[in-house]
């Protein structure tokens, strides 16, 4: 059985505002093994890349970072001193950020940028970190590569851009990688042929990989299991077939809904939408907070939401009992 490589209960992020505390991450439970792609979907604002950023020990002083557990191969990394996880970010665990452009320091070369790492957490020459370096551009399908290191950010495509990201997060031989949207700013075969690369290197590697979307079409290509946030809240997980195969949360059926699905959705066909707005989460919040948006809202929505299992791992947080089929 692969060993769990990322442990995280209970993980909330709260803001302070002027006009009060804005939950933006509450009670996020999730497990992660080595060798598996958790796809962690929701709409814009629904604290997708805060948890990441939360994970990774990247967020600012004044934002309060709580959990019952957050360990990583076995450590926990509340007890960590900066020292301490700055040693281990970049290392054992590393992260691919949405925007290369803005990531990328335009003012030093690729070569050098990839070698920071590297020499920082490993006894290496510079000599070394190059060789490794090029070795790892051309892993990730750049040709050229000893040309490439010589070249600055802005020299380079935005596809080109996102696969030095990905070397620069290979460059340690990490065993977990976060990828926050990778694949946004990109054209939709440069998007393939980043998820084909991605899903390549996880295996190779035998790595644990968490990708951040809000594109389903992306999650059924590549997750081995889903975690479907909204509000901040994790409201429906499991495994990808299950989540695809039986949706449970009224949330998830309607983001399902919002696809068009190959030999079923006719040209011209208006897809689904869901309607209204995410809720502030400044302040109190209690209930569920997609009942303003859910067809099958009633009284009970507004009291505590159980988390209820549908099939095995597979949970949702939801007044009903049962799966909703024709409903919404």
């Amino acid at each position: 059985m692969s060993e769990t490589i990322l442990n995280v209960e209970g993980l909330t992020v709260d803001i302070p505002l002027g006009s009060g505390t804005l939950h933006a991450v509450r009670g996020i439970d999730f497990a992660l093994k080595r060798g598996e792609t958790l796809c962690i979907v929701g709409e814009s604002g629904s604290g997708k890349s805060l948890t990441s950023l939360a994970v990774m020990g990247l967020l600012g002083k004044r934002i309060q970072v709580g959990a019952a557990k957050l360990e990583f191969e076995g450590r926990d990394l509340r007890s960590l001193t900066p020292r301490q996880m700055q040693a281990l970010r970049g290392d054992r665990m590393a992260m691919i950020f949405q925007e290369p452009m803005t990531s990328l320091n335009p003012a030093y070369t690729i070569g050098d940028q990839l070698c920071e790492a590297l020499q920082l957490h490993r006894r290496v020459s510079k000599a070394e970190a190059m060789a490794q370096a090029a070795d790892l551009l051309g892993k990730v399908g750049i040709t050229a590569a000893e040309s490439r290191l010589q070249q600055y950010p802005h020299q380079l495509s935005g596809g080109l851009r996102q696969r030095v990201m990905i070397a620069m997060a290979l460059m340690c031989e990490p065993d977990l990688i976060i990828a926050d949207e990778p694949t946004t700013a990109l054209d939709v075969t440069i998007q393939a042929q980043i998820l084909r690369l991605l899903a390549d290197l996880k295996r190779e590697m035998n790595l644990a990989l968490i990708l951040v979307t809000h594109d389903l079409g992306v999650v059924a290509r590549i997750a081995d299991k889903v975690a479907v946030m909204y509000a901040g809240e994790i409201v429906e997980s499991g495994t990808a077939k299950a989540i695809f195969d039986a949706p449970s949360h009224p949330y998830t059926r309607g983001l399902l809904d919002c696809i068009p699905v190959p030999g079923k959705t006719k040209p011209g066909e208006p897809l689904g939408s869901i309607p209204g707005i995410v809720p502030s989460l400044v302040g109190d919040v209690a209930g569920c907070a997609f009942r303003s948006r859910c067809a099958l809202a009633n009284d009970a929505c507004s009291e505590t939401i159980p988390k209820r299992t549908a099939s095995g791992e597979h949970m949702y947080r939801c007044v009903h009992e049962t799966l909703i089929s024709e409903v919404a």
